[in-house]
């Protein structure tokens, strides 16, 4: 009786005014999860602000821990009822290890959910520790993506991909702008620190100052951002405002020496590798002491960290998409049951991995934007050559390539472009049905080279494309390739 309904043995035979207030006790906690399931179900943006509130995680922690001992104890208290003694000895002993397995179960349950709900609150503590700016900017949420390596063989972390996520708040229409690690010069805007000690932009005469080193620069010199948890993330938040003109909201860092732990927490992840990668040889001097073999396979923390880190047979923007694609995998093949069994060991490895100036108070929010992004196409601008060069890009030409793809980048610069698009493919078409009636060469013939547009559609330019951002090239590298389009790297 006590453990579908505590509190009844008590009224049945035993203390009343103990039966009473533990059915009462009981009734509450039920109508609240009740209360708690329609919320989630209603109302999710209060629901997901609770869960993510440190306050109500530590209130539920410490009332999951008292209904355990509580109800442990009404289950003691209603083997006393029952009067043992007066039972057989063989039925005596089954009821008393029955009554005690039933205890340990509860109580055992009631703990464990609780040790989940302090973990809940102290990843959410550690990795949401909120600093930035939650008003939108010119009605848009930028965010600054940084991909970080802290391997041995650095000092300190650099960030290996920085991508700046850009969501229109009302139709979550989305563009990804990806910088190159080795671009040089980037200045800061006059409000940031770094704009006194480098006025012309972050550059110095061994060509070592770039973009990726900021985050390094920053960190050494803590003293420049007083108060602020992570100096170098804010001080590449201002280089990458400086560089593109818009105004960074958010930071999310990732650090891939943590996943190894995150991954083993998982139970590893499934992978193809589509060439043979060695494991070391990351500096001159060192030695291969491995190779991970191409095929599909299912990989630990060390071997998924060697996939993504190694770079002593490929390139760095190579190496950059084979991290996109531990990430992908992540996120792919977490399923809640796995979230739910391993929540400890996978927040604790968490906390190791990410880290946000995103307040707990902003996640739903981003949550919303995130849903309303998925509804349309993503647009992409790489700025890399021939239209930037790292080693001296066109800043100003960056400012407007931006512009130009935030503006289209709404539902009304959408509808816009769409129209364009249309009135300029029916031009065409009246064009080619005209010279094929006077007898003319198609204009098809001599016309300029199609070129891939900011928002991602296809768009008439002259021959030379120095004005025109390509996709699909490695940032920062001369010579455009394919080793950032995932579905070649990520598959065989």
């Amino acid at each position: 009786m006590t453990l579908v309904l505590p509190g009844s043995a008590q009224m049945a035979a035993g203390n009343k005014r103990v039966g009473r207030i533990a059915l009462r006790a009981w009734a509450v906690l039920v109508a609240a999860v009740i209360v708690t399931a329609i919320l989630g179900l209603v109302w999710r943006s209060a629901f997901i602000t609770l869960l993510s509130s440190s306050a109500p995680l530590r209130i539920l922690q410490v009332l999951l821990v008292l209904v355990g001992i509580c109800w442990a104890l009404l289950m003691i208290d209603a083997w006393r009822i029952s009067r043992p003694p007066e039972l057989a000895r063989k039925h005596r002993l089954g009821f008393a290890m029955l009554s005690t397995a039933l205890a340990f179960m509860i109580t055992g349950a009631l703990f464990a959910s609780a040790s989940i709900v302090s973990s809940q609150r102290d990843f959410m503590a550690s990795v949401f520790a909120g600093g930035g700016d939650s008003h939108a900017k010119a009605g848009r949420i930028n965010v600054l993506l940084l991909g970080g390596d802290a391997g041995k063989d650095r000092v300190g972390l650099r960030p290996d991909s920085m991508t700046i996520a850009s969501i229109d708040v009302d139709s979550g229409r989305t563009v990804l702008f990806s910088l190159p690690r080795n671009m040089e010069d980037v200045p800061f805007p006059a409000s940031s620190p770094l704009h006194k000690k480098f006025p012309n932009g972050y550059g110095c005469a061994d060509h070592s100052c770039m973009l990726n080193a900021v985050y390094t620069y920053a960190m050494a010199h803590k003293d420049l951002y007083p108060g602020v948890r992570n100096p170098g993330a804010q001080a590449t938040k201002e280089a990458a405002e400086g560089a593109t003109g818009l105004k960074i909201n958010y930071y999310a860092l990732v650090d891939l020496k943590g996943f190894q732990k995150l991954i083993d927490a998982v139970g590893g992840i499934t992978l193809t590798v589509n060439k043979r990668l060695p494991i070391g040889g990351q500096v001159p001097g060192q030695k291969v002491k491995n190779y991970i073999e191409p095929g599909k396979q299912h990989m630990d923390g060390f071997h998924a960290l060697w996939y993504a880190r190694s770079r002593h047979a490929d390139s760095d923007y190579a190496r950059m998409a084979r991290q996109k694609c531990v990430m992908n995998a992540m996120l792919n093949q977490l399923d809640p049951v796995t979230v739910l069994t391993k929540f400890n060991k996978i927040a604790k490895a968490g906390k190791q991995v990410m880290e946000t100036d995103v307040p707990p108070s902003q996640i739903n929010k981003l949550i919303e934007l995130a849903g309303k992004a998925k509804q349309h196409k993503i647009a992409s601008v790489a700025f890399v050559p021939p239209t930037i060069y790292p080693g001296s890009p066109n800043f100003a030409l960056m400012h407007r390539l931006t512009n130009e793809a935030v503006t289209k980048a709404t539902d009304e610069g959408a509808a816009k472009a769409k129209a364009e698009r249309k009135a300029a493919k029916k031009k065409a078409q009246q064009e080619k049905a005209q010279q094929q009636k006077s007898g003319a060469p198609s204009s098809g013939a001599s016309s300029p080279a199609s070129t891939s547009s900011p928002t991602g559609s296809s768009t008439s330019s002259a021959p030379s494309r120095a004005n025109t951002p390509t996709s699909n090239s490695s940032a920062g590298s001369d010579n455009a390739d394919d080793s950032q389009d995932l579905t070649k790297v990520c598959s065989a």
